[in-house]
């Protein structure tokens, strides 16, 4: 048997080559700058921003308070049963999703897209500690670690390992009051869920940012994917103008040839180390740092700007024949996006429209079957009512429990005298609530009666009222 019979196959599994990208400037650099800064911003400050709540519950603005099941935002305030809210939400995000996809292409993956801002920010960390793009080649490529790899290094993923850890940090602090988290984090207090929470994420953010990287956009996320379906012929994404840059070439002579220089600076930029000239490509997030670095190679050798840019498929016949590309608002307002549009806020208006009309007062009653009711020792016939009473204010407030409908019935609550109750902030209060017909009475010998419960906020006149039945003898 020859030796090659016992050679192993052909690996079908290529390791990942580090992408470094050029430092480029630009008005999409800029645009990405800015986003970041915002995006970041918002993220890490937002639990820091106070909101006076009462002294029940933590003088945070925007706060996840899972163990009473709310939400807190600024001054709205979602209970559980009003999870319709947080679904709206998350259709509005994902119907504007497919708009902005449909009218410019991947721009959440190449803007906003956390993956995205955080790979940003390390990979402007990295240059500040390693150099520009050259710099780090030559460091990664160096075979012997002396002591300045191991520097440059080290202060690299020690810098790293903070950004993570401020964002595992932050995360938390939205679950609980900041300023206390902080305190009982750094003296060792703090639950251990929090401690774990804080180390998963360090150690995603320090590895998606770090080093997977575009492995994550590429291979991990769905949305590359899913984006063919919402982009068509008029959709607007970066693109490469071949007819005007082909054949591409250096050199003097550049007779015959198109304006693109073959420079590679295009190539040099992008973050996911992808020639755009190559057509469209599941790779590209549309971050348009292809387009800056594109432009300013132009303006060097007195080409005009836009051999790549935000283009349309559809344009391409028309510039082909030398004609100028449609008006961009003709791209962006088509049937497809209208619909988008008109959807989102359809959504939008309604999600408000429910806020502003939702009762501060919630109750409900549940009438107790078993027994359907009972005989008392007169003859009066008494049915018995689980009542919850919702108090969404930051302070105790009595509520009064009466009700209307028949003048023959009467109301009585379970450990008290009074027809009121005092419900704490914040708290869904359970009373049990007596409801009695005299012997004798139409509600006493008929079959049902209808009534309604009242409840009034006896602070500021609130009232809320829920319809049922009385149970008489002639069940």
């Amino acid at each position: 048997m020859s030796s090659s019979d016992n050679s192993q196959p052909p690996s079908l599994y290529a390791g990942r080559e580090p992408i470094f990208p050029r430092r480029v400037s630009g008005n999409f650099r800029n645009l990405k700058w800015i986003i970041m800064i915002v995006t970041l911003g918002i993220y890490y400050l937002a639990p820091w921003i106070r909101w006076d709540r009462g002294p029940a519950l933590p003088d945070q603005a925007i706060l996840v308070d899972l163990a009473n099941r709310r939400f807190f935002f600024f001054w709205i305030e979602i209970w559980p049963h009003e999870f319709y809210f947080v679904a709206g939400l998350l259709i509005m995000a994902g119907l504007g999703l497919f708009l902005f996809t449909s009218a410019l292409g991947r721009v959440w993956c190449g803007y906003a897209c956390p993956q995205t801002v955080w790979t940003d920010l390390y990979i402007l960390v990295e240059r500040w500690i390693e150099g520009d793009r050259n710099a780090r080649l030559r460091l990664h490529r160096q075979k012997k670690w002396d002591l300045r790899k191991v520097r440059l290094r080290a202060t690299k993923f020690f810098v790293w390992f903070l950004i993570g850890l401020a964002t595992g940090g932050a995360w938390v602090f939205y679950f609980t009051d900041a300023p206390t988290l902080l305190v009982d984090l750094v003296t060792g207090q703090a639950h251990p869920v929090a401690y774990t929470t804080m180390l998963i994420l360090t150690a995603t953010t320090f590895f998606f940012g770090g080093f997977a990287r575009e492995q994550i956009c590429i291979y991990a996320c769905p949305w590359p994917r899913i984006q063919a379906a919402m982009m068509d012929e008029d959709t607007l994404t970066v693109g490469y103008r071949e007819w005007r840059g082909e054949p591409r070439g250096k050199g003097k002579d550049r007779e015959g040839m198109g304006d693109c220089i073959d420079c590679m600076a295009c190539v040099n930029v992008c973050p996911v180390g992808i020639d755009i000239r190559d057509g469209q490509q599941l790779e590209c997030i549309t971050c348009a740092l292809c387009i800056d670095a594109c432009d300013d190679m132009m303006a060097k050798v007195g080409k005009p700007r836009g051999l790549i840019d935000y283009l349309a498929f559809s344009d391409e016949p028309r510039e082909r024949e030398g004609h100028p590309p449609r008006p961009v608002w003709q791209h962006i307002f088509r049937a497809r996006t209208i619909m988008y549009t008109s959807l989102w806020s359809l959504v939008g208006i309604g999600l408000v429209f429910a806020l502003f009309i939702r009762p501060e007062i919630e109750m409900t009653v549940a009438p107790v079957r078993n027994p359907t009711f009972v005989t008392l020792s007169d003859g009066s016939i008494r049915n018995t009512y689980d009542v919850r009473l919702l108090n969404k204010h930051g302070e105790d407030r009595p509520f009064r429990i009466t009700l209307t409908g028949n003048p023959y019935l009467r109301v009585q609550l379970e450990a008290t005298p009074y027809d009121s109750v005092n419900v704490t902030a914040n708290e869904m209060y359970l009373q049990k609530v007596y409801v009695i017909a005299p012997p004798g009475s139409d509600p006493a010998e008929a079959e049902r009666s209808d009534f309604r419960f009242w409840v009034e906020d006896l602070t500021n006149g609130d009232r809320a009222y829920k319809d049922t039945i009385f149970n008489g003898k002639a069940n």
